[in-house]
């Protein structure tokens, strides 16, 4: 087996090759990665329900469809992406040209996480391929037997000097990695983690993407639909048994919804996965969780709850038997106040809190109290009520009456903002994400900086800065063009 070093070595020999490819090869490319994955997507689903429990429409809907998605808007997009953009006219150099030209950050390092361990492993890598770069990927560990797929598809499709697969756990070999200077380096996972990886990117003056996560909020407003609003929380927060970064991970509710909303809630759950708790843990449809520390964790932040005044209003009712199947169930906690331990940090699982709130302007201070979360979700009628929560907060996204969806469209960035990320991608974002924008000047026939080269004259420097004053204010509008050294 190759060191980490070898890898890195031999795609640095083959890096500026890889970088001067076309538009057309690089969609070839992913074409190739496109074919096998439709091929061989039965192997995915095998695997993921394996790993945690994923049933198959939910993996294709979650992770292969918007994979191939992704896939088909860059193929249909890279040459508009790839052309140079001409910079406007500047009347100082009127016969020089600039443009703005993209091109590969070069060696870049792809580290995912288990809960998407498709989509969120693929993905970038799609858009570091587009981008001209090579790529180092590592999926996650807990994942073992979607990890062992995904470098089998890899192998299948690319060379190791331009794709390569990385196993082991993050703590082994994430640092050994990072210790290699690559020239990006993208994350997705916990905050914790992602603070720790920029810390050690930082060293070798890598550009970096985390996608992180937090504690993504949902605000009822007082109009809201309440049957329609439940079943869209309820979809949201139980795909993947709430283990997704933008999961709704909290509700703030007015007082008087709280009960008609929670009951709602309860009816959307029953009716998507089973009346009774034995039904809900016989079903397929509902995912696993990824560990039995996790139904620990969760476990415990549902009963230091409910010791502190929560009320377990639906779900809940955790057993032995549960962390040994790795199994949490969907609970409902009204009552809930910020000082509990489930408010104090995400989630990541089947919990919904629902915290009551007397004004919309107690909610906004609820959510400005807080780390700036992944994705922020509004559900109501009034659009100046929906407009005072946008601009009254910062999300990484943002999606009105529904939940997960605003991830889907690839014309628009995806991404955190301070806590829950640094960057963006989908899309042309993520072409952008593995790209250096630089800035190409090419000098003209008239050469007009040589009125400029010493030696100066105060005299004549003067006259020339009037009559650039003069030009740009009759010609361009400008003012206030020169001043005095």
């Amino acid at each position: 087996m190759d060191s980490l070093v070898d890898i890195f070595e031999l795609q640095g020999k083959n890096r500026w090759a890889v970088a001067r490819t076309s538009a057309k090869e690089r969609a070839e490319k992913l074409l190739r990665l496109r074919k096998v994955i439709v091929r061989r997507q039965q192997e995915f689903y095998d695997a993921v329900w394996q790993d945690f429990h994923k049933p198959r429409t939910e993996a294709w809907l979650s992770e292969v469809f918007p994979t191939l998605q992704e896939i088909d808007y860059a193929i249909n997009h890279l040459p508009e992406w790839m052309e140079d953009k001409d910079g406007s006219w500047s009347f100082v150099f009127p016969l020089n040209r600039s443009r703005s030209h993209f091109e590969p950050k070069g060696r870049v390092l792809v580290m995912s996480p288990w809960n998407y361990p498709f989509l969120l492993f693929i993905s970038p890598i799609v858009a570091a391929i587009s981008a001209g770069n090579v790529v180092i990927a590592k999926p996650s560990h807990k994942t073992p037997r979607v990890s062992l797929f995904l470098e089998s598809l890899v192998a299948e499709v690319f060379d190791k000097s331009e794709v390569a697969v990385v196993q082991g756990a993050g703590a082994e070999i994430g640092d050994r990695l990072l210790e290699l200077p690559f020239d990006h380096v993208f994350f997705t996972g916990s905050p914790k983690v992602g603070s720790h990886v920029a810390e050690l990117a930082a060293k070798i003056h890598a550009g970096v993407t985390l996608e992180l996560g937090g504690k993504s909020p949902v605000v009822i407003l007082p109009d809201t639909k309440v049957e329609d609003a439940a079943k869209k929380i309820a979809w949201g927060k139980c795909l993947n048994a709430g283990q997704t970064c933008i999961a709704p991970d909290y509700i703030l509710c007015p007082q008087n919804l709280v009960q008609p909303l929670a009951a709602a809630i309860q009816k959307s759950i029953q009716k998507m996965y089973g009346e009774t708790d034995a039904d809900r843990r016989r079903n397929k449809n509902f995912v696993h969780i990824i560990d039995r520390n996790a139904v620990k964790r969760h476990w415990a932040l549902v009963d230091e709850a409910v010791s502190r005044g929560a009320t377990l209003f639906f779900g809940g009712d955790f057993t032995a038997e549960d962390i040994e199947n790795r199994y949490s169930p969907a609970t409902v906690l009204t009552d809930v106040t910020a000082e509990m331990d489930v408010m104090k940090e995400e989630i990541f699982g089947p919990i919904l809190p629902v915290v009551a709130y007397e004004s919309l302007d107690d909610a906004v201070r609820f959510i400005q109290s807080r780390p700036k979360p992944l994705a922020l979700y509004v559900f109501g009628k009034k659009q100046k009520q929906i407009d005072a929560i946008v601009s009254g907060t910062s999300s990484g996204s943002t999606c009105v009456n529904h939940c997960i969806l605003q991830i889907e469209n690839l014309s628009v960035p995806f991404g955190g903002v301070g806590m829950s990320g640094t960057g963006n991608y989908h899309g042309f974002y993520g072409f952008k994400t593995f790209s250096h924008e630089r800035n190409i000047m090419e000098q003209g026939g008239f050469d007009s900086m040589k009125v400029f080269y010493p030696p100066y004259h105060s005299a004549e420097d003067k006259r020339l800065r009037a009559k650039i004053q003069r030009f740009a204010k009759k010609i361009l509008g400008f003012k206030n063009q020169g001043s005095k050294p």
